[in-house]
C-alpha cells in the first residue's frame, strides 16, 4: 500500500474489525496505547467504540507534551523570563500551564520566546544572535532524541557557546514496566508505538514481554494499522501467547536505526526522570552526557527545585496511567478546555484529553470518517 487513503479503506477496516470480534471470544481484555498519535485517531475514528465488549483500550502516558514534569515546565518559564535568553520550542509547549502561568504568559510580559520547527532551527538563532543566550526546550520521547542529539553535537563542533539544551527526555520500556508493576493496573496487552520504535527497535521488548506475560505489537498510526495491531494482540491473548510482533514492518526495523541509536548513546545518558502526573520513573529518561554538560541549561542557569503547584481539581494524571477516561474528570469540558487548560492533556495535539474534547466532547457517540463509516457495520 503506497498511499495514505489505502490506510483508510473502509472493506480492509470491515475485514479486520470481524476479525476482532470473531476472535475475542472470551476476554475481556484490556489494551493500552503508549502513543498520543495512536490516542488521537482512536478517537478521531472512533475505533474504540466498534470493538466487542470484550476489548477495552486504555489510553497511556504517549503524549511527550503531557508528561513533561511540572518543574520541568516552570524552570522553563524561569529561564525564559530572563532578559538575555531566546527561548525556542515548538509551539504546542507553549501553552502547557506551569504553576500559574505558561509561555505564552511570559512572551506577553515581555520574555522573548520563539516558536521553532526544529532544533537546528534554534541553533540558527543562536549563531544569528551571538550576544545573546539561545535556549531550546528538548522534550519527547526517544522519536525527537537523535535530533536533539545531533543540534548539541553540532553545536560543540561549531563552537556555538550561547547555546543550550533544556533537556527532558523520556524513554517508554521502562513506563511500560512503572505501569505493569502498579497495584491497579488492567493493562493485559500493549500497542507499541512504531516511530519510538523506528528509532530503538524492538530489543527491550521481549524481556518484558515475558517477564508480565503480556502481548506487545508495534503499530503504526492509521486507522489500518491500529486494527491490525489490536487484531494481532487479541489473538495472542485469546491463544494464551506473549510475544514480540512488529505490525508496522514498513517503518521499524528489529534493530532500529543504527545511526540515530549512536548519536543518542554519544551524547545523552539515562537518568531517573519524572513524569508528570505519574512521578519518578527509574532509569526512565536521559540527561546531556558530562562531555556535553556545557550545553546543559539547567547547569548553565542553576535553576535548581522549584516549589510546582498542580490543580486541584486537575485529573490529568490519572487519564495518563489509563485508570480513568477524559469523560470522567468532573472538570472536563467545562472548567477545563482547550481555551481554559488546567492539565497538559487538553493542551497538546496529543493528549488524550484533546483527542475527547475535539472528537466527542461530552456525548459518547463515535464520530466516524467517511473512510470507516461502512465498518461500523460488523457482522
Amino acid at each position: 500500500m503506497k498511499y495514505i487513503d489505502e490506510f483508510n479503506d473502509p472493506e480492509l477496516a470491515r475485514k479486520l474489525l470481524d476479525d476482532i470480534h470473531a476472535t475475542a471470544v472470551t476476554g475481556p481484555w484490556a489494551l493500552m496505547e503508549v502513543c498520543g498519535g495512536q490516542t488521537h485517531s482512536i478517537i478521531r475514528h472512533g475505533i474504540d467504540q466498534l470493538l466487542p465488549d470484550t476489548v477495552e483500550l486504555i489510553h497511556g502516558p504517549g503524549c511527550p507534551v503531557c508528561v513533561t514534569p511540572l518543574e520541568m515546565i516552570d524552570k522553563a518559564l524561569e529561564i525564559a523570563s530572563r532578559p538575555e535568553v531566546i527561548f525556542c520550542s515548538f509551539g504546542d509547549m507553549l501553552r502547557v500551564p506551569g504553576s500559574g502561568r505558561d509561555l505564552f504568559r511570559v512572551r506577553s510580559e515581555g520574555g522573548d520566546v520563539r516558536v521553532v520547527y526544529s532544533p537546528m532551527d534554534a541553533l540558527d538563532v543562536a549563531r544569528r544572535h551571538p550576544d545573546r543566550q539561545v535556549v531550546f526546550f528538548g522534550i519527547g520521547f526517544e522519536t525527537t532524541a537523535p535530533a536533539n542529539a545531533m543540534t548539541v553535537h553540532e553545536a560543540r563542533r561549531l563552537g556555538i557557546r550561547n547555546f543550550s539544551l533544556l533537556v527532558s527526555h523520556v524513554r517508554v520500556p521502562p513506563a511500560v514496566e512503572a505501569i505493569m508493576t502498579a497495584p491497579d493496573c488492567r493493562v493485559q496487552a500493549f500497542l507499541a508505538a512504531g516511530h519510538v520504535c523506528s528509532v530503538m527497535g524492538i530489543g527491550e521488548y521481549p524481556a518484558l514481554a515475558e517477564r508480565f506475560r503480556v502481548p506487545i505489537v508495534v503499530t503504526g498510526f492509521e486507522p489500518l494499522d491500529i486494527l491490525e495491531g489490536i487484531r494481532r494482540t487479541v489473538r495472542q491473548l485469546e491463544l494464551g501467547e506473549h510475544r514480540v510482533e512488529n505490525a508496522y514492518a514498513r517503518a521499524v526495523r528489529n534493530e532500529g536505526n543504527p545511526v540515530a541509536l549512536r548519536m543518542i548513546e554519544e551524547v545523552f545518558e539515562v537518568t531517573d526522570r519524572a513524569w508528570r502526573g505519574i512521578g519518578v520513573i527509574p532509569g526512565s529518561g536521559w540527561r546531556l552526557a558530562e562531555a556535553f554538560a556545557d550545553f546543559d541549561a539547567e547547569r548553565r542557569f542553576d535553576v535548581g527545585a522549584l516549589r510546582t503547584r498542580e490543580p486541584e481539581v486537575c485529573r490529568s494524571g490519572e487519564v495518563l496511567q489509563g485508570l480513568i477516561k477524559p469523560r470522567e474528570c468532573e472538570a472536563f469540558g467545562s472548567a477545563c478546555t482547550p481555551r481554559t487548560p488546567l492539565g497538559a492533556t487538553m493542551v497538546s495535539s496529543e493528549g488524550a484529553c484533546a483527542a475527547y474534547y475535539l472528537y466527542r466532547r461530552l456525548d459518547t457517540l463515535a464520530q466516524t470518517t467517511p473512510a470507516l463509516e461502512e465498518a461500523t457495520h460488523v457482522g
